[in-house]
């Protein structure tokens, strides 16, 4: 549904980490484009001083489809990167669904009544692994076997969401054209203004800038710079336009250049430049009580939970996903349409880096 003007792209999810990477990108390299619809729950209107001719803020519930429907209208391409990313258990399980399930399933059914075309969705490593088992995934790619064991509420939802986006494609949509999806899962995102990133810098600074390793070096994991994710995005809905039948019901983990390290030292290639220090070459807590803390935080949550949102970082589930090997080495994105990381590491750490200094400057001069 292009317009004499240029094509119009919605992103939900537009005010989060990624989306406003998706936004900027879509502003820097989509030359037909002639507006970007934000929807987002909470709206940052510094947004729209990216280009007030073109950056257009809806205020908007995924889970409400009336409200869905009033953004998708008269667009050409949906980007649905609306999620409730949650492994540490701060909103109740049935919220997660609402969110990610349920209002992809808004996501899509707004598409199909409102006629627009085409959707990629943004789903994560997760719906594969790592598995409750702890069985590494080592370099490895999109069709590679693998048992996928989890009960947790983020990646379930993920993983329905996903399989809800993969099988509309090729449903009919209004007007009497068929609707074209595929979806990207993201390995660990990293990227100025990450909020994880910013809470293990503070994290950090409650102990004086030293971090002791409690995961074995050799644990890797793939790490992927957020604007290279996003420039992804923007390739993938270029090309189900120009043919939808090379990557129409597809699924692509997104990756490039950034090394397999372990979380640890992987967050220290940004963490160190700032001052901060990793002690221990080897990890200087045994497995077994990361495991007794893990669980142990896990009955807390649940003591807690009719008083408030017991959270903390280390459970169960998050020290399997640090704790597995978990890469992918695929070029099916570069071979299906045409990727190529936009950026490199050594642009992508600095761009990190940069974000963290700046924050420390702030913190020094007291702001």
């Amino acid at each position: 549904m292009s317009t004499s003007r240029g094509k119009i792209y919605l992103v939900t999810g537009g005010c989060g980490f990624l989306g406003k990477h998706l936004v900027q990108m879509l502003l820097e390299k989509e030359p037909d484009l002639a507006e970007v619809r934000v929807f987002d729950l909470l709206l940052d209107e510094s947004m729209q001083l990216l280009d007030r001719d073109k950056v257009i803020l809806i205020k908007g519930n995924i889970g409400n489809l009336q409200e869905v429907e009033a953004a998708v209208k008269g667009t050409h391409v949906v980007i649905h990167a609306a999620s409730l990313v949650d492994v540490w258990g701060r909103f109740p399980p049935a919220k997660i669904r609402e969110v990610n399930v349920h209002g992809t399933q808004n996501v899509i059914e707004a598409c199909v009544t409102q006629g627009t075309q085409y959707l990629v969705y943004t789903s994560t490593m997760e719906v594969v692994g790592p598995n409750a088992k702890g069985d590494p995934f080592y370099r490895r790619k999109e069709d590679s076997d693998y048992e996928i064991v989890n009960d947790e509420p983020y990646p379930t939802s993920k993983a329905k969401a996903e399989k809800l986006i993969i099988e509309a494609n090729g449903r009919p949509i209004q007007g009497g054209k068929k609707l074209v999806t595929c979806a990207l899962r993201p390995t660990g995102i990293y990227g100025e203004k990450h909020p994880l990133m910013k809470e293990f810098y503070e994290k950090g600074l409650r102990t004086k800038r030293r971090m002791i390793r409690t995961i074995p070096a050799s644990t890797e994991h793939g790490r992927v710079y957020v604007g290279n994710v996003a420039w992804m995005h923007l390739l993938a809905a270029r090309k189900m336009q120009e043919i939808p039948q090379a990557v129409g019901g597809q699924v692509y983990f997104c990756y490039d250049d950034s090394p397999y390290k372990s979380y640890e030292d992987f967050n220290m290639e940004f963490l160190g430049p700032c001052g901060f220090h990793l002690l221990g070459s080897r990890p200087l807590l045994p497995f077994w009580l990361l495991f007794c803390m893990a669980w142990f935080n896990f009955f807390l949550q649940w003591l807690l939970k009719p008083f408030f949102a017991y959270a903390p970082l280390l459970n169960p589930y998050t020290l399997t996903v640090v704790s597995t090997t978990f890469t992918v080495k695929t070029d099916k994105a570069q071979q299906q349409f045409g990727y190529q990381p936009l950026y490199t590491w050594e642009e992508s750490r600095d761009r990190t880096v940069q974000w963290l200094k700046e924050i420390d400057a702030q913190r020094h001069a007291g702001k």
